[in-house]
């Protein structure tokens, strides 16, 4: 019963950390990597013994990641609340390659060195999440387009493993990111309208 409430209440608290961080990260706030560090931690803790070892390793991969995006938003040109960049052509060819290459890899190890019973769907959302994460970090606006995908594919894996709770918090996840997509688009149109009348001005 105590094992049970912890579970319980450990999950909650990766709710709560979670809509945190997704939130902030729609407002371009950098409090978003340190409360998003909290959130890997907690999800560690749930994910292992649900048997999600993929997503449970992503959370170690995240907490890497949540440095490099902490350190380039507050040090680097993301440290601009108003810079968004788009992502090149180049670019995207580069991360799909690198999500599908992830994912094999993930598979097999999941397959062959686990009694994982989703590894295929763990590890798809696993690679997709290092990639939206990557986008993220570099302010990207096309990074919660990959998100979104990647939340409801978490949404239906969550079920399918019984954690309810994670469930409710990718859901409202997808309501966030729909949230920052807007938000990063409103800003982007200020911007360049503000860098237009910049032009004008100096001509």
């Amino acid at each position: 019963m105590i094992d049970f409430l912890l579970a319980e209440w450990m999950q909650i608290l990766g709710f709560a950390t979670g809509a945190a961080c997704v939130f902030l990260a729609g407002r371009r706030n950098v409090w978003s990597y340190p409360i998003g560090i909290a959130n890997n931690i907690v999800f560690l803790a749930v994910f292992v013994p649900a048997g999600l070892y993929a997503a449970a390793g992503l959370q170690l991969v995240y907490l890497a990641l949540g440095v490099h995006g902490w350190i380039r938003w507050t040090h680097g040109a993301e440290h601009d609340k108003t810079y968004i960049a788009r992502t090149s052509r180049r670019a995207v060819a580069s991360l799909i390659v690198a999500g599908l290459a992830g994912a094999g890899v993930l598979a097999w190890v999941l397959t062959t060195f686990t009694d994982s019973h989703v590894a295929l769907a763990d590890a798809a959302t696993t690679a997709a999440s290092l990639v939206a994460q990557y986008m993220l970090n570099r302010k990207w606006i096309e990074n919660w387009f990959v998100w979104i995908a990647v939340d409801i594919a978490f949404v239906a894996l969550s079920i399918a493993t019984g954690l309810w709770i994670i469930a409710a918090l990718y859901a409202l996840f997808i309501g966030l990111c729909v949230y920052g997509l807007r938000t990063w688009r409103r800003v982007e149109r200020e911007s360049r309208t503000t860098d237009a009348a910049a032009e004008v001005a100096r001509a």
